[in-house]
């Protein structure tokens, strides 16, 4: 019995070394970002305002290759979010439209689909490929740290919203880390197993160089 309690005490410690001591940490942008995050808005300046974002109430700029728009509520936009460990984002994704295999380090991900129909999915660290078309009102989560897409696979624009376990869960898209920079071509063709030609041309395509 007295070992048990010695265990409850010390995860009881534990819970109350990890609790929030305020409740909030609105980011102060005019003060410099720290490597955990931004620093706190005195609480005596904080407004409603910074609890608010108004940038997700229609559709972005989708010139781009993958026909995509996606906008963020992070931590760098929305300074309610600071601290919290969660975040939004407004995904438009125009007819032929693709969100290309990426990744988010630092977040789990859940999307909900509001307009249109998206084929999503993505791949266990177990070589398993987890599809799904979804419809409007359907909801997928993606695990934190794989490899998932989305793609729009009806007639019109599809519109859908991804909530995130972190106020800034980082991305990494395979296409740009492949072929925008100057990754060596010859290198790439020899770990993915792509012909030398159709390197060059994907990362002209997306202006890396050697």
């Amino acid at each position: 019995m007295k070992m048990i309690l010695t265990i409850f005490f010390i995860f009881s410690l534990i819970s109350i070394s990890h609790a929030s001591v305020v409740d909030f940490c609105v980011a102060d942008y005019n003060a410099p970002k720290t490597p955990v995050g931004y620093s706190c808005k005195s609480p005596e300046i904080v407004t409603v305002e910074d609890f608010v974002y108004h940038g997700l109430n229609k559709i972005g700029n989708t010139s781009n290759i993958y026909k995509v728009s996606f906008q963020p509520a992070f931590d760098e936009q929305f300074p309610g979010v600071n601290g919290l460990g969660v975040s939004i984002a407004r995904l438009d994704i125009l007819q032929g439209g693709v969100v290309p295999l990426h990744t988010h380090p630092d977040a789990s991900e859940v999307l909900l689909v509001t307009q249109g129909n998206i084929v999503a999915g993505f791949v266990s660290s177990n070589k398993v490929a987890y599809i799904k078309t979804l419809h409007k009102g359907d909801v997928m989560v993606f695990p934190q740290g794989l490899l998932h897409f989305q793609i729009n696979s009806g007639g019109n624009t599809a519109i859908a919203y991804t909530s995130h376990s972190s106020e800034n869960p980082g991305v990494q898209i395979l296409d740009l880390a492949l072929f925008r920079n100057n990754f060596p071509s010859w290198i790439i063709n020899a770990t993915t197993f792509i012909d030398y030609a159709e390197v060059k041309r994907i990362k002209a395509l997306f202006q890396g160089s050697d």
